[in-house]
């Protein structure tokens, strides 16, 4: 079989080009050791005999919009006749709570509601990253006009001029977050876009793009409209983005360069050159603008130009990306200064700069994608969000995707213990965290964004292990 076959849990298409050749795999026991997040998708009634229908009811022309239950609970609920556990109602409650209106239509979700809090900061605003995971409980939900909205007005954003200090960005960068103005007198809203000038860091988001692309997808793949997709303005946001991560320059990888703080771990933590997340994003949203380009004289292009760096970009991953049990010991005993097309060690690694915690970290069964990979250096840390992408947007192959729930459950106690899972792994501490964060007093061991427990990526570990076990 050529290719994976497209699951409820993916959102992008294989059919069009071989990326990978499946072996006959077993199915996968998913039967793990349960925690509150997986308990999550079954007692709370969203589980797998939910998602049984799931292909022909997130498929285009299979959406029927009759399955809305109520203001506050999943259509899940009612499909199969389950009593909603309290707590889906309160979540849905907050999450309505969070609403942001623009002249009187809701057009996306504060990052944070918490009253109580006295310093807001910009979690006021309606972030493009934070809002993907309440856009997908819209859209399951049967209300894809909130989706639709966000979509258009991020994408109205994307359009002004973008300068910081005198400095102009690329036409397609995508702002990171946006937060309305109401003027309560003249009964006026305006909107107010960050796109970097603003931010902690000031940085630019180099993972809004992706995200937007992503979402398009899915609301495509969740109503079946594809008017939306095809809207010249919607080609023209897409070809923009593209133009900025397909742009031939120096770099002689296919992965992408970005800098420190770009993407959702938006603090300085030593993510920057061709961190595991963003490479991720980037192959899923380029799987996804795939199949929603047109194949017209400007689309045309762009299409061939995303072929070809999808076959480089997954077998460049898959081969020097992928960390495991025997990779860590052929790294360990690579030769330094290799020159010509004969290296092994092409990027010229010292055995030595391997960390020790890893070879107590590494099981004999499973693997993961380290969290970068560039001229010598390895960033050996576990990164979530950028495997578990890699999983869902099948940038993994199936061996490989199993090889990472293997290391999940083999790695219970550090990666998800009593509390949802860790975002990074391990934290980093005394001197390195000094020299790293830049004593950053919000990125202490084992809080925020350094080696922190995140609840949203519990639910993304629980799709991915739908996926897995939808393989054939």
């Amino acid at each position: 079989m050529d290719g994976l076959r497209e699951t409820g849990s993916s959102m992008v298409e294989v059919d069009d080009f071989n990326l990978s050749r499946l072996l006959d795999k077993p199915k996968l026991n998913i039967e793990r050791k349960r925690s509150f997040d997986e308990r999550s998708f079954s007692e709370l009634s969203i589980n797998v005999r939910t998602l049984e229908n799931y292909d022909s009811l997130y498929s285009p022309g299979g959406y029927t919009g009759g399955y809305k239950s109520g203001f506050d609970t999943p259509a899940s609920s009612t499909r199969n006749s389950f009593e909603p556990h309290p707590m889906i109602g309160e979540a849905w409650e907050s999450l309505r709570k969070s609403l942001v209106y623009y002249r009187g239509q809701p057009v996306g979700t504060i990052a944070a509601n918490d009253h109580g809090s006295e310093e807001i900061l910009n979690y006021d605003q309606v972030f493009v990253r934070d809002f993907v995971p309440s856009a997908l409980a819209f859209l399951m939900n049967g209300e894809p006009e909130i989706v639709k909205n966000f979509l258009l007005k991020t994408l109205h954003l994307q359009g002004w001029e973008k300068r910081i200090d005198r400095f102009k960005l690329g036409e397609g960068v995508m702002p990171a977050s946006f937060k309305v103005l109401h003027d309560p007198a003249r009964r006026t809203d305006t909107l107010v876009a960050d796109f970097g000038e603003s931010a902690i860091g000031r940085v630019a988001p180099v993972d809004s793009g992706f995200w937007w692309i992503i979402l398009l997808r899915a609301y495509t793949k969740s109503t079946g409209d594809l008017s939306l997709a095809e809207r010249p303005e919607c080609q023209k946001g897409m070809r923009l983005i593209l133009a900025l991560c397909l742009s031939e320059g120096f770099d002689t990888f296919p992965t992408l360069l970005c800098a420190d703080g770009c993407s959702m771990i938006d603090r300085r933590m030593g993510i920057y050159g061709y961190p595991i997340e963003i490479q991720a994003l980037f192959f899923m949203s380029l799987r996804c603008a795939l199949s929603l380009l047109k194949h017209d004289a400007e689309g045309k292009e762009f299409v061939e130009r995303i072929v070809k760096r999808l076959h480089a970009l997954s077998y460049h991953m898959r081969s020097y990306f992928w960390l495991d049990f025997q990779q860590l010991n052929d790294i360990y005993r690579y030769k330094t200064e290799e020159y010509s097309h004969t290296a092994v060690n092409k990027f010229n690694v010292i055995p030595d700069s391997i960390p020790d915690w890893v070879f107590d970290f590494m099981p004999t069964r499973g693997g993961y994608f380290i969290g970068n990979v560039s001229p010598a250096r390895m960033d050996f840390r576990w990164f979530a969000l950028g495997n578990l992408v890699a999983i869902l947007s099948s940038l993994s192959t199936p061996e490989q995707s199993m090889a990472i729930m293997d290391l999940m459950e083999e790695r219970w106690e550090e990666l998800v213990g009593e509390m949802p899972l860790k975002i990074t792994y391990p934290a980093i501490e005394n001197h390195e965290w000094r020299i790293v964060t830049g004593c950053d007093p919000k990125n202490t061991r084992w809080s925020y964004h350094n080696g922190g427990s995140w609840p949203g990526w519990s639910d993304l570990k629980s799709l991915a292990l739908f996926h897995i076990s939808m393989m054939d």
